[in-house]
């Protein structure tokens, strides 16, 4: 299924399954906020150390399924396919996007 996203979450997602550290950091704005398991990432030292461990811990893959945008939040349904119990799980990532870049990722 082929879901229409704006370029900084398409670049995400892109990025994030070629296990690309600079491309996806490149996504994101200088004052980012990621909010993933329970804990905050803020700027983008913290959130290129989140992306280097999240991807040796999982090797995720990720497969947008469906999406929901209503002003700068966007609301991407995903597959998430990698080396954790229960994969594939499809899991919901909220962006929020500032001049063309991701400002904040949520995902629950």
């Amino acid at each position: 299924m082929a879901v229409n996203l704006p370029d900084a979450i398409a670049n995400y997602f892109t990025a994030q399954n070629r296990h690309d550290t600079e491309a996806t950091l490149a996504a994101f704005a200088d004052d980012a906020v990621v909010t993933d398991e329970g804990a905050e990432y803020d700027g983008r030292d913290r959130i290129r150390a989140w992306i280097e461990d999240t991807t040796k811990k999982y090797a995720a893959t990720m497969q947008p399924q469906g999406v929901n945008q209503a002003g700068d939040a966007t609301d991407v349904s995903v597959l998430v396919t990698g080396t954790f119990p229960g994969s594939p799980i499809e899991l919901d990532f909220f962006f929020t996007l500032r001049s063309g870049k991701i400002a904040s990722l949520a995902t629950g």
